[in-house]
């Protein structure tokens, strides 16, 4: 065993540290860093089992012309000539990067200055601009710059936390654990905006769950509110004519109330413990960020922290916590199409000043295409040559099929990955090995600017390349290898250092001193740290005023539902996925969470359609269809769905989101809406459901079945199934061996197990009444000695269901759970973490875990009785 190395998690914008010990080949024991200031030694469910994903299981490990392995030379050669041959004869602006959050700020920073100062386009955009380009563009508007004035610190001292548009408890837990830490330890308060009753929602003193779109409407009600009772201060605010006749119209505490569908009485309990607590952080993420107006209700949340003198103080701060690792890396170093590097813009001056800087040949002079029309632009034949870098926008971008039809009709696409087969790279005429997580070496920086260093823990694998690699020797060979000639991650870190510090006089908040001239070694020691202090604590704002703008925001009018498309479709992401599932669906543990996707139904919208809890429906819109299985739950809203956004093609023939969202984009950053689209949802029924449970390392293929969705188990895969007529295609499923069979045709069920030298190999249960036994111990049974017993689904002399998975660090079933409540007498959540584990480590599963003690209370009683 080697001695830990610290790196940091792959996952949100947390940013926590990693204490990473290598312990085999491609083997590694993971382990919270208690010295990093953003987590002190926590992480959530995904950091803590990131070891079952450094695998090289589906990896990209040599460079691939079409279906052909190639040298690097050859594909790097091929890269720089297609996209030199189509800037000479179509121009600049005829290619364009799609980079990612995943890449770290080196990554960023050299594939940024490439496209920018040397090819001459700003046509590099990034999936960032899915996540939290509304709060960029608020920020800009209202101070100036991008800068998130906050910190994790601001949590523990704050006296009251919003939380606006955000399962903490589920997308950030490190936060959420935060969050109730300070609840616990000095009583702060906790109040949770959100259409939809999340688990965090399950431990606020209040929640609102307010009509979908009507953030503007709440915010400008509280800071009408805050006018009417004297707690505002404009003074020292640039204030636009007319800003205070546009907010407090139609902005009583009825018309407000009446806005959002909320109880006016919980609406004005809001509004008076918001007025009353001086120290209050409100933190919003994709619940604001992703709207066609998330940049008013950025601004809306900032006037109103703005207005109140909320900003510059320990505990008092609007806070966007961001999605991806480096999302705001790829802020600090101009990843976005909209802006330029060290948080400059297309401002001659700025242009001008990085032109010098790079010694631009062919600087940008104003912005590119973000995300959406860029992909438009694709569609439409005005961009020739692509490169993707470590996203999967063939799944992750709105109007998904739109987006496939322009990645197969465009001439030359260029992907950069660490896995082999992805529904982007599956039109890719060039795929390029790049380095995973384990493998990575580099900076990333948090949402609250923290600024990390990643590092290797495992060698490269095969050929695989880190992406600023990989990126500079196209650069080399397109004729620029002087300016891209570096050996390491340090020497593009002390260029990005010295652009920072480059003609800023201070005008711009964002500046990185003492690192322009640190030396290899102490870039490779660097410990985390924060730039830019506790911004705005003096009152200044990089404005030309000095002082931060106030924003009226338009509230626009909810509209009525669409005879067509009745329903409103919230999308999200799941506690133990990520993303397209890339690399959390390697995980076994992980995958138990949610083995399929679902789309939630409040129970009263289930009855009136026709839906089952557990059936199939089909969710269509506009955009397209897609199919998942049903989960009634009394916390959504009447007359809304909720549906994940983490399935793809490679594990499943449902789940589609990115196929119903709209297009739609907000006019001022770009961001898409994805929390508000017309939808219908129809029943689907089947003749039959089963489930085969295989031994193979290689993800086994999806049959052609109305249903399908394979996830990870220890030793083998699983996957769902649902169909009509004949079910025998399924045999094809099962690998060779002694099969042993049984089979009730007057019940409808079929069961086959495939023995290896008397060990299970795989197993397949059918019932057409779908009727069929818990999964937990067949998967057991892979690899173990086994007769025809196997076929009964369940041990000799029974087995213990744990029903679903609620602790994924722990691996701890509900049914245990709620059999440890009555036969132990538990009374609260600590109890059950000192009995089970369940709770003690991330700490997501908390709220889960205080439900089933709340609706379990009377069987605990009854056993104390």
């Amino acid at each position: 065993m080697t001695a830990a190395v610290r790196t940091t998690c792959a996952y949100c914008g947390v940013g926590c540290g990693i204490l990473a010990t290598r312990t085999g080949e491609r083997s590694v024991a993971i382990q919270g860093d208690p010295d990093h200031p953003a987590n002190h030694g926590r992480l959530c469910s995904k950091g803590t089992h990131l070891g079952e994903t450094v695998g090289l299981e589906g990896r990209l490990l040599t460079p691939m012309i079409g279906d052909k392995a190639a040298s690097w030379d050859k594909a790097l050669d091929l890269v720089a000539r297609r996209f030199r041959e189509t800037i000479a004869r179509y121009g600049p602006n005829s290619v364009a990067f799609y980079v990612s959050g995943q890449l770290l700020t080196e990554d960023y920073y050299v594939a940024n200055k490439l496209m920018k100062g040397f090819i001459g386009s700003a046509n590099i955009d990034t999936n960032s601009r899915l996540c939290m380009s509304s709060a960029v563009a608020g920020h800009v508007r209202a101070f100036g710059e991008d800068v998130v004035p906050a910190s994790y610190d601001d949590l523990d001292a704050a006296d009251l936390i919003v939380l606006v548009g955000s399962n903490t408890a589920w997308c950030h837990p490190i936060v959420y654990q935060r969050i109730m830490a300070a609840r616990e330890a000095r009583g702060t308060r906790l109040v949770v905006i959100d259409p939809r009753r999340t688990e965090t929602a399950e431990g606020a003193d209040l929640h609102l769950a307010i009509r979908p779109g009507s953030d503007v409407a709440l915010m400008n009600g509280l800071l009408a509110h805050c006018r009417h009772t004297g707690m505002t201060d404009d003074a020292q605010l640039d204030v636009p004519d007319g800003f205070w006749d546009t907010i407090t119209r139609d902005a009583d505490l009825w018309s407000t109330a009446r806005a959002c569908d909320v109880p006016p009485a919980d609406l004005n309990r809001f509004f008076e413990l918001f007025a009353a607590t001086p120290r209050t952080v409100t933190l919003f993420s994709q619940g604001i960020n992703q709207s066609v107006r998330g940049t008013d209700q950025v601004n809306a949340i900032i006037n109103v922290h703005l207005a109140t003198g909320r900003i510059g103080k320990p505990g008092a701060a609007p806070f966007s916590i961001t999605g991806q690792p480096n999302a705001m890396g790829g802020r600090e170093v101009g990843g976005l199409a909209t802006t330029l590097a060290a948080h400059m813009d297309f401002t001659p001056d700025h242009v001008a000043c990085i032109a010098r800087f790079w010694a631009a040949p062919h600087m940008a002079t104003r912005p590119g295409l973000k995300a959406v029309d860029l992909f438009r632009a694709v569609d439409e034949g005005r961009i020739k040559a692509l490169w993707i870098m470590a996203t999967n926008p063939a799944v992750s971008m709105p109007d998904a099929t739109r987006v496939r039809e322009a990645l197969a009709a465009c001439p030359f696409v260029v992907v950069s990955d660490v896995v082999a087969r992805t529904d982007t790279s599956e039109h890719a005429h060039v795929r390029l090995p790049a380095a995973g997580w384990g493998e990575k070496d580099g900076t990333v920086t948090n949402s609250d600017r923290t600024i990390s260093r990643q590092r290797a823990v495992l060698p490269l694998p095969g050929d695989a390349k880190p992406d600023w690699w990989i990126v500079s020797q196209v650069a080399s060979r397109m004729g620029w290898a002087s300016h891209f000639a570096y050996d390491r991650p340090a020497d593009i870190w002390r260029e990005h250092a010295r652009l920072s510090l480059y003609q800023n006089g201070g005008e711009r908040l964002f500046a990185l001193p003492g690192q322009a001239g640190i030396s290899n070694a102490a870039y490779d020691a660097m410990a985390p740290f924060r730039w830019g202090g506790m911004p705005f604590a003096d009152g200044r704002f990089p404005t030309p005023s000095g002082r931060a703008r106030l924003v009226a925001p338009q509230s626009p009018s909810v509209a009525a539902p669409l005879k067509q498309w009745p329903m409103t479709l919230n999308t999200g992401r799941y506690r133990d996925q990520w993303h397209t599932m890339t690399r959390t669906g390697l995980s076994p543990k992980l995958a138990r969470h949610r083995e399929e996707p679902l789309v939630e139904v409040h129970p009263s919208d289930a009855a009136a359609l026709g839906l089952l809890d557990g059936g199939l429906a089909r969710v269509a819109t506009p955009q397209g269809t897609s199919l998942y299985r049903v989960a009634l739950s009394e916390g959504q809203r009447v007359g809304e769905l909720f549906v994940p956004i983490h399935w793809t093609d490679q594990v499943a023939n449902g789940g589609r989101t990115g196929l119903l969202s709209r297009p739609l984009v907000d006019p001022h950053s770009g961001q898409p809406g994805f929390k508000a689209t017309p939808a219908s949802i129809t029943a689907v029924t089947t003749e039959w459901r089963a489930f085969a449970i295989l031994r193979t390392s290689a993800p086994p293929p999806l049959p052609d079945v109305v249903w399908a969705t394979r996830v990870a188990v220890p030793a083998g895969w699983m996957i769902e199934l649902a169909g009509n007529g004949d079910p025998a295609a399924l045999q094809a499923l099962l690998p060779s061996g002694q099969q042993v069979e049984a089979q009730d045709r007057a019940r409808g069920t079929w069961r086959v197990a495939v023995l290896e030298q008397d060990r299970l190999a795989a197993c397949l249960f059918l019932a057409r009444d779908g009727s069929l036994p818990p999964r937990d111990w067949l998967i057991q049974q892979l690899g173990a000695a086994a007769g025809p017993a196997v076929l009964a689904g369940r041990a000799p002399g029974g087995v213990v269901d744990r029903g679903p998975i609620v602790c994924a660090c722990f691996d701890v079933g509900m049914k245990t759970i709620v059999a440890a409540i009555a036969e132990q007498r538990l009374t609260d959540v600590a109890a059950i973490g000192k009995a089970l584990g369940a709770g003690t480590n991330c700490g997501s599963c908390r709220p889960a875990l205080a439900r089933l003690v709340t609706d379990h209370q009377e069987i605990a009683d009854a056993a104390i009785q």
